[in-house]
């Protein structure tokens, strides 16, 4: 088994087709992407217990007025088995997955490179699956400790191996299309929502009883989903040798692009560069800008435009809150919005970034916070005369952005610092992503609850937020401007890198019998349209979904 799993074994062969291997990445961040889908279990866990007349029991901090009382409750919710759980008991999930994403990632990185891509994904399969399968026993339980330790942490930890384990593979496969390979497999982490969440959604109510809720059933048929998925897109990566080309194509003269180097960066002087910096502040203001925001999108929608969401143009939200089918004629349509947010997210980041290949990486970078901050201050403007077309058009844009970011930043690395620990590299970036899951939704609910409680009327809370959130991109234009290519004095000398090579139990083209070159296109054609169907018919399921609850908008 330990051979099995060795670096060794991952390296092609001589005329192995690359396009077999998005469709493997494909499926490890399609599972993982679940994470993002987590929210369509907080109603049913917070109705899990039962009283004797068939009501719910209340919450753990029912009745909490402040914030160390919910706090308190949250506390008290871990361990309690007589109470209900709320929605900030268990949010905190949400805070733990993205923690422990980029955290997992910055750590282990260095040894994913490594062993390689296939022992990483295994990892990430054992991890997320079994603390499914943990979260599910808490969940039977009654024991909110372990949901946040099973999916949270021990969960969280397989989300940040399995979310870099193909993007030094797919960089090194691609290296004529690094933003399209990239943009490719990081679709999938944000298309995994979009196809989880109705199939959980379907499980729940197949499980449901008069006394279950359907969910810890449900935990453990979706592990048993994403373990097939993940075993099979793991066990299917393959790593090229040194060297490796596709047929016909030729490296650019450094000269030619100084943004694009030849060169490798070591990790461990990767983070002594200002370039590693700067890249972390270009993906933290545009993670923070957009995240916050894409969060609190269905609420947002709601209070801007009120009654205007369902013919009542002279309503406001406070008089619709008032009238119960208004209310849930409004939250269908803030649903739709929602899914369609979603969509542009999932298709930025393959747009964006294969984009990316013809603009550079750097130019595509001042669309994001160019184009961002001026989305922002148009829905600040629309929003004043109700324009619902427009405000709905600027916040496609930005979410297309905010996807399209994630997907870029691998092709950034690595024609910043090299190819040969390009994953490493970008598994310590993505420490900006966890940064950014906390300062970003922060900002906007703290503004917020600020202005609410200050009697600001709710057409008018979000006005100020668009426009701290455009000063942030801002932020993240200064920094890219900053960024220039890095100095030689970080490059590894040829005796550094064969070292590097050696220690990373890898060969040469030359010695895989193919001459450095393969045409990657023509062999295993077959396989290689299984192998995508298998993939792209739940995304087609996904996109199907969604678009049936973005209609509401338009209809």
């Amino acid at each position: 088994m330990a051979s099995f799993l060795s670096k060794e074994n991952t390296i092609a062969d001589a005329g192995f087709n690359r396009w077999l291997v998005p469709p493997a990445a494909l499926a490890v961040h399609l599972s993982i992407g679940m994470a993002y889908g987590f929210s369509v279990f907080w109603k049913p866990l917070g109705n899990a217990l039962m009283g004797a007349d068939g009501k719910p029991l209340e919450s753990c901090a029912a009745h909490a007025t402040t914030f160390g009382d919910k706090l308190s409750g949250t506390l008290r919710a871990l361990t309690a088995t007589d109470c209900n759980w709320t929605q900030f008991d268990l949010g905190w999930m949400y805070t733990l997955f993205f923690v422990l994403l980029g955290c997992s990632a910055a750590l282990w990185g260095g040894w994913l490179e490594r062993e390689g891509p296939r022992k990483a994904g295994l990892v990430s399969m054992l991890c997320w699956c079994g603390g499914l399968l943990i979260s599910a026993y808490g969940v039977y339980t009654h024991q909110l400790w372990m949901m946040w330790l099973g999916s949270g942490v021990i969960g969280g930890v397989g989300l940040g191996l399995g979310y870099i384990s193909p993007v030094s593979t797919l960089i090194k496969w691609f290296p004529d299309r690094r933003g399209m390979a990239t943009g490719m497999a990081i679709m999938g982490f944000g298309g995994g929502a979009m196809i989880g969440s109705p199939l959980a959604t379907k499980l729940m109510g197949y499980f449901a009883t008069p006394t279950e809720v359907g969910v810890w059933q449900t935990f453990v048929a979706l592990a048993a989903i994403y373990f097939v998925f993940m075993l099979w897109g793991s066990l299917s990566y393959r790593v090229p040798p040194t060297g490796w080309k596709p047929a016909g194509w030729t490296p650019p003269p450094a000269k030619a692009n100084a943004m694009i180097s030849n060169k490798h960066v070591h990790l461990k002087n990767a983070h002594k560069t200002p370039q590693f910096w700067l890249l972390w502040l270009v993906l933290c203001m545009n993670v923070s800008a957009g995240i916050g925001i894409i969060g609190a999108a269905a609420p947002m929608l709601q209070e801007t435009f009120g009654g205007a969401l369902v013919g009542q143009a002279d309503l406001g939200f406070a008089e619709v809150k008032k009238d119960e089918a208004l209310t849930k004629a409004a939250a269908a349509v803030g649903a739709g919005f929602v899914g369609l947010i979603s969509l542009l997210n999932i298709f930025g980041r393959f747009a964006w970034a294969t984009s990316s290949d013809k603009l550079g990486r750097k130019n595509t970078y001042y669309i994001f916070f160019v184009l961002g901050a001026l989305m922002y201050c148009a829905a600040t403007y629309v929003a004043g005369f109700k324009s619902l077309a427009l405000f709905v058009g600027a916040f496609c844009v930005i979410a297309s952005m905010y996807g399209g970011g994630f997907a870029t930043i691998p092709a950034y690395l690595a024609d910043m610092f090299g190819t040969q620990f390009v994953g490493a590299i970008h598994g310590r970036l993505l420490t900006a992503w966890s940064t950014a899951g906390i300062l970003g939704p922060v900002i906007v609910n703290y503004l917020h609850d600020t202005r609410l409680e200050a009697g600001v009327p709710f057409d008018k809370i979000y006005a100020p937020i668009f426009l701290v959130l455009a000063a942030m991109l801002v932020i993240g234009f200064i920094a890219n401007w900053l960024v220039k290519p890095v100095a030689d004095k970080y490059y590894m000398t040829d005796a550094e890198l064969a070292l590097a090579h050696q220690q990373a139990h890898e060969k040469s083209a030359a010695s895989n019998d193919n001459g450095g070159s393969n045409n990657a296109g023509t062999a295993s054609p077959v396989l290689a349209v299984i192998a995508w169907a298998l993939v792209l018919v739940p995304i087609s399921y996904g996109v199907w979904v969604t678009v049936q609850k973005a209609w509401g908008l338009f209809s």
